[in-house]
C-alpha cells in the first residue's frame, strides 16, 4: 500500500523543535499531571504515590467503565457501549476510514482537512471527491455542490467540525442539512470533532452521533482537555455495524489503550466542567487578541474563526507558504505551518490557545518579517 506524506505531521517533525514562539501548537495550553489532579481536589503527592504498585498490565480492553461513562457523557443519549477509545483521535479516524472504506467505493472529504481523510481512502483505492470550503463561503460546506458529489456508490461523506486549519463551526441546521443528504445515498458521516466542546456562549455543541444513525464522531484528549500526551481517542457511533467493524479491526491495530492514559483521561473526563471553564478563558481571550492584531496589520487578512484553536491567515507577499514559515522560523524563532500542507497557497495556520505573550509576540515578529520582505 502507498500513501502520500503526510505534510502538516512531517513539517512538525522536521521544525517543531526549532520553535522559540510556537504558533504551531493546536492543542489548548498543556497541563501539567499535577495541575489536573489538584483540579480534581486531591494532592497530587498522595495520588501518584498510590500509583506506584499499580500493576502494568493491559487492563481493560475496551476501556474502564469510568472512561466510558465519561466519553459517553460528552453527547446526548450515548450509552457506554457506543464508545470505543483509541490512540488518540489519529487512531480513531484510521480505524474508521479503513474498517469502513473498500476500494469500490467513494468518498466525499471536504477540504482543507486533516489529511488522513482524504489520503488513507485514496491509499485504499476508493475514489475521493473534494468538497472545497472557502472562505467566501466562511470554510462552510456547500450543500448544492455536496448533492452533486454523492451518489450510489458514495459510502461516507467526511467532515471536520470544528475545522482544522480554518476555525469554521457547521451549525445545526446545516448540519441536518448534510444529513439529509447522506440519507439520501445511505452513506456515513464521519465527522472529526477533536476541537468540538468550547463554544463562545458556553452552550452545548451538538455532535453528528447525537443528530444521525450513521454518524460517527471522532474526539481525543489532545485539544480542548490539554492532555495530548495521553495518547487517549474515541470512536463513537449509534450504528452497530460501525461499533462491530472497529471493534473487529482494533483487534489488529490496538488491542487496548494504555493504563495510565485511561486513568488520567477518567480523571479529566469526570472533572471536565472545570478543564472547559479553564480552557474557554484561554481561547477566547486569545481569539480576540489574534482579531486584533489582524485588524491592526493591513498585510493581513482572515475569516475569524468561531470555534477550535486554529485560523487561516492570508498574507499578501508573494511567496509560497513554505518558504515563508522556513524563512520565519530561521530568522524569528516563530512556528506557523504552511498553507501548502493542506494544499493551499497564500496563507498560513495559526494556532492560538496557549499562553497569550507568545501569541503576541510570534505575531509581531511575523509582522516584522512581512514588513522585511
Amino acid at each position: 500500500m502507498k500513501i502520500k506524506t503526510f505534510k502538516v505531521e512531517q513539517w512538525m517533525n522536521d521544525f517543531e523543535d526549532d520553535a522559540i514562539y510556537n504558533l504551531g501548537e493546536t492543542c489548548v495550553d498543556s497541563m501539567t499531571l499535577g495541575e489536573l489532579i489538584e483540579l480534581s481536589g486531591q494532592k497530587p503527592e498522595e495520588y501518584l504515590s498510590a500509583l506506584k504498585d499499580k500493576r502494568m498490565t493491559y487492563g481493560h480492553i475496551y476501556g474502564s467503565p469510568e472512561l466510558l461513562k465519561g466519553i459517553a457523557s460528552l453527547y446526548k443519549n450515548i450509552s457506554t457501549s457506543q464508545v470505543i477509545p483509541t490512540h488518540g483521535a489519529i487512531g480513531a479516524n484510521h480505524q474508521v476510514i479503513i474498517s469502513l472504506i473498500d476500494p469500490e467505493d467513494n468518498m466525499v472529504s471536504v477540504m482543507p482537512t486533516y489529511q488522513q481523510h482524504y489520503s488513507i481512502p485514496e491509499s485504499i483505492g476508493a475514489e475521493v471527491r473534494v468538497l472545497p470550503l472557502k472562505p467566501e463561503n466562511n470554510f462552510l460546506p456547500d450543500l448544492d455542490l455536496l448533492r452533486s458529489l454523492v451518489d450510489k456508490n458514495t459510502k461516507m461523506i467526511s467532515i471536520n467540525n470544528p475545522n482544522n486549519p480554518a476555525g469554521s463551526w457547521i451549525p445545526e441546521d446545516m448540519l441536518m442539512e448534510i444529513v439529509e443528504i447522506a440519507k439520501s445515498v445511505d452513506a456515513y458521516i464521519l465527522s472529526d470533532e477533536v476541537y468540538r466542546g468550547i463554544s463562545e456562549d458556553g452552550s452545548y455543541m451538538v455532535s453528528i452521533a447525537d443528530i444521525y444513525e450513521k454518524g460517527i464522531s471522532v474526539g481525543s484528549m489532545s485539544k480542548i482537555f490539554s492532555l495530548a500526551g495521553l495518547r487517549m481517542g474515541w470512536i463513537v457511533s449509534r450504528d452497530e455495524e460501525v461499533i462491530d467493524a472497529c471493534l473487529k479491526r482494533r483487534d489488529y491495530d490496538t488491542i487496548s489503550c494504555g493504563q495510565l492514559d485511561d486513568l488520567f483521561a477518567s480523571l479529566a473526563l469526570a472533572n471536565k466542567e472545570k478543564i472547559i471553564e479553564r480552557n474557554r478563558k484561554i481561547v477566547l481571550t486569545n481569539r480576540e487578541i489574534l482579531d486584533q492584531w489582524v485588524k491592526e496589520t493591513p498585510e493581513v487578512s482572515y475569516v475569524k474563526p468561531l470555534a477550535g484553536t486554529t485560523a487561516l491567515v492570508y498574507y499578501d507577499k508573494d511567496i509560497p507558504s513554505y518558504d515563508l514559515c522556513v524563512k520565519l522560523i530561521r530568522e524569528k524563532g516563530v512556528l506557523f505551518t504552511p498553507g501548502s500542507c493542506f494544499d493551499l497557497e497564500g496563507c498560513v495556520r495559526i494556532g492560538y490557545a496557549f499562553d497569550s505573550k507568545t501569541l503576541r509576540t510570534g505575531l509581531d515578529k511575523f509582522t516584522e518579517l512581512l514588513r522585511e520582505i
